[in-house]
């Protein structure tokens, strides 16, 4: 794996070199813009309106602006003086229970492997930090930023998530916390979140759009016709006690399949009940809407790594 970053991990008088990865990647397919008429790419230029040139990377400076159209202008040596002077150390400030945190406060994922002087150190904390069942709260600055990061055991190694601080955490305006459910419509919620319940299989949940996105694009340059047929449209739900009915009795069917249930198949058998419908004859309409089913597709986004990333 490429490295990001390379520092220490600081708690008491200890220290243990590392080198940190990133642990996810972006999926995400991405199109570039051409001109209709010839399909070369178009290029983007940095251009100054008022001197009316065109400027280079290194006529830019960093400005803030404070006012509306009146910027303050801080160069690199400013900045440079702002960071911390343990900036390649990941200090840890407290050891705590991994449920107190909300998974709000996460940011990103990155894997920190040792260096092969800090082999010993890295398994020692590794190992106590899983006997202990806490996880550690640490400080690390990246890129001229101060995070607030989270260090936990995952797949017998480190990973450490970058967190929000609390001032960045929005909070909702709760106006429905007066509204007051049944006993019936809570006990048939509970049934149905039970019906639902199951042991986590991170390689049951596929990005279909993302499958569906790239089969569109392998057909395009194959030269070939690719088909999907319009999923059908729930309609409306006009009661909640029939809708909990509904889904309980397809979510007691499904459980014994162990197929997931898909949002709009449970809003069509919904209104089956509404307008007087079979829960079976729905079931079977709906499993004739499928996508026409494809080998995986080897077609992945392209990579890119950032200059920041390659001086790191």
């Amino acid at each position: 794996m490429h490295t990001l970053w390379k520092g220490s991990i600081s708690f008491g008088l200890v220290n243990v070199p590392v080198k940190m990865h990133a642990a996810t990647e972006a999926r995400d397919l991405k199109f570039n813009y051409l001109h209709k008429e010839c399909k070369n790419r178009i290029r983007q230029i940095k251009k100054c309106p008022v001197c009316d040139l065109e400027v280079g990377s290194d006529d830019l400076v960093k400005g803030f602006e404070y006012e509306k159209d009146r910027y303050v202008v801080l160069d690199d040596e400013e900045l440079t003086s702002l960071e911390q002077p343990m900036s390649r150390s990941i200090d840890i400030l407290d050891f705590i229970n991994l449920p107190e945190i909300d998974p709000i406060y996460y940011q990103k994922s990155y894997y920190l492997s040792p260096e092969e002087t800090a082999l010993k150190a890295y398994r020692l904390l590794c190992q106590s930090m899983e006997e202990s069942g806490k996880v550690a709260l640490a400080r690390v600055t990246m890129r001229s930023k101060q995070h607030l990061a989270c260090l936990r055991v995952f797949e017998n190694g480190l990973v450490m998530e970058t967190m929000y601080y609390p001032q960045e955490i929005r909070h909702m305006d709760v106006v429905w916390d007066r509204v007051v459910p049944t006993e019936a419509e809570l006990t048939m919620a509970r049934q149905l979140i039970e019906n639902l319940a199951r042991p986590f299989d991170p390689e049951k949940y596929h990005d279909e759009l993302h499958e569906q996105m790239v089969s569109l694009i392998e057909s395009k340059v194959t030269g070939e016709t690719y088909q999907v047929e319009t999923p059908s449209k729930g309609g409306k739900v006009v009661d909640l006690m029939e809708a909990l009915k509904a889904s309980i009795a397809l979510t007691e069917s499904e459980k014994s399949q162990s197929q997931p249930i898909k949002p709009n198949e449970t809003i069509n058998l919904i209104n089956s009940v509404n307008d007087g419908d079979g829960l079976e004859k729905r079931h079977a309409d709906n499993s004739q809407d499928k996508i026409i089913n494809k080998p995986k597709s080897t077609l992945t986004p392209r990579k890119r790594t950032s200059r920041r990333a390659k001086e790191a």
